[in-house]
């Protein structure tokens, strides 16, 4: 929520907005398959830290994935027997399928989740969940790879898992650094609009939901833990693997085309000091700046280096229209995605109409250039028409600079309902609330649930 605050202060989040009484604040998910020998010991333990730890209610909910041994069984007991424990039973494998169907229905507004194995030391919960539940981050995740991380663990995972991410960071630019381990929290309000964007439903569900909300602007926290391997997993690491390059192939694509609507996520919580808009400096100038400098400096290459083709075959003035027309082209659909952040195809051919007189621009100023040179001398050195070219593009990319923020590219998402209405999908930023309605009024506090719950249940 945007607070008022003056431009040297940034706004602060807004601590979890409460929920209705008797709703837990916590749902912790275990996604399990055939684990009838694991899921006892592993619910009762994490049961008791939740009880001695965590200071809010809390339920425990086991996402049975199509269990064919006697895992429904003792999800069904352990339900039965503890009354902050939950089964939820799903006939198709998949851990991504089993944490999308449990997150979905929870009312809990925080949501996490967790190896049945246990691999990681219970201590790093509460760090993980807090900064949602104060409204500092959108998702938590644990990591096994930070310097202050202590793992035991075989080399063969260690190498597959440091590989795997050395991938996400070469190809998709990641910054997170653990996307593998199975220790994660997120906000439900976020996971709600978040979800329905991530297709996998396996392993790679949680790379994919990681990579999405990085590229929104969500703000992902990173814990540290302790890690000792399970010698039991029963994880084929061949074919998760091949699954995930699959993945990542998959996102890369769609990243690249602007298929994604990452902009229904970006800043959910409007509180972003980037939106504020400061007296005397246009929003987004110094970004669209550095953007438009470096496609400038890579465009001037390309076209130095067609006009120098064009050249050996032909005339000064001809060389100059086909070069400068080639790199208007391309100048124009590089600015269109990086510099003014325009995604998807719709207005395509008109912002390229509209570059095109911004090309007959250029072609006047670079072609009067020429014209004046051969005036001044029968017969200029290559070197010399090249220098008269690079000043004569340095006017011009500042007249097309002033253009394509102007005229071509201008923001007119805040005073165009056109603007909307043209585009392939709703372009509205994601609000927190906007789909939290069950818990979004923050009238009630967020109360202790332990150590002094007076439920009679509890003997403690």
């Amino acid at each position: 929520m945007r607070t008022d605050s003056s431009p040297g202060t940034l706004p602060a989040r807004e601590h979890l907005p409460a929920a209705p009484a008797g709703t837990p604040v916590l749902d912790v998910v275990i996604p399990v398959y055939n684990e009838e020998k694991d899921l006892q010991p592993c619910v009762r333990r994490l049961h008791e830290h939740l009880g001695r730890t965590f200071p809010y209610a809390f339920r425990i909910t086991i996402a049975d994935n199509a269990s064919t041994d006697t895992t429904p069984q003792v999800a069904g007991r352990l339900a039965a027997e503890i009354p902050e424990v939950t089964t939820f039973r799903l006939e198709q494998k998949g851990r991504g399928r089993a944490l999308r169907a449990v997150w979905s229905a929870s009312d809990a507004p925080v949501l996490a989740y967790m190896d049945v194995d246990l691999s990681t030391d219970l201590n790093a919960l509460l760090p993980l969940v807090a900064p949602l539940i104060s409204g500092h981050s959108d998702l938590a995740i644990g990591s096994r790879l930070t310097r202050s991380s202590r793992v035991v663990r075989g080399p063969k995972r260690e190498f597959v898992s440091r590989v795997y991410n050395l991938i996400l960071r070469g190809s998709l630019q990641a910054r997170f650094s653990d996307a593998q381990c199975g220790f994660k929290a997120i906000r439900r309000d976020v996971a709600q609009v978040l979800l329905p964007l991530v297709e996998d439903t396996g392993w790679f569900f949680d790379t994919e939901m990681l990579v999405l909300a990085e590229r929104a602007g969500l703000r992902i926290h990173e814990v540290p833990v302790d890690w000792v391997d399970d010698p039991d997993s029963t994880v084929h690491i061949v074919k998760t693997a091949t699954d995930d390059l699959k993945g990542v192939w998959r996102i890369g694509r769609a990243l690249a085309t602007g298929s994604l609507p990452l902009d229904r996520l970006a800043r959910p919580f409007g509180d972003d000091p980037r939106d504020r808009d400061i007296e005397d400096v246009p929003k987004g100038l110094a970004r669209q700046l550095v953007g438009f400098c470096v496609v400038g400096a890579l465009s001037t290459f390309f076209y130095l280096l067609l006009y120098s083709g064009f050249r050996a075959v032909t005339g000064s003035q001809t060389a100059n229209a086909l070069a400068l027309l080639v790199s208007a082209v391309a100048n124009t659909a590089a600015n269109r995605r990086l510099t003014f952040g325009v995604r998807g195809r719709g207005g395509a051919v008109r912002h390229q109409a509209q570059g095109l007189v911004v090309f007959g621009i250029g072609l006047a100023l670079t072609s009067g250039s020429l014209a004046a040179l051969n005036a001044a001398t029968s017969e200029p050195a290559h070197s010399t028409e090249l220098a008269v070219l690079v000043a004569a593009n340095l006017a011009a990319t500042v007249l097309r600079f002033l253009l394509f923020r102007a005229w071509v590219f201008p923001d007119r998402r805040e005073d165009d309902p056109a603007h909307a209405a043209s585009s392939s999908y709703d372009n509205t930023p994601f609000r927190a609330g906007d789909v939290a309605d069950s818990w979004q009024d923050a009238t009630v506090p967020l109360l202790p649930a332990r150590p002094h719950d007076t439920d009679a249940r509890d003997s403690r």
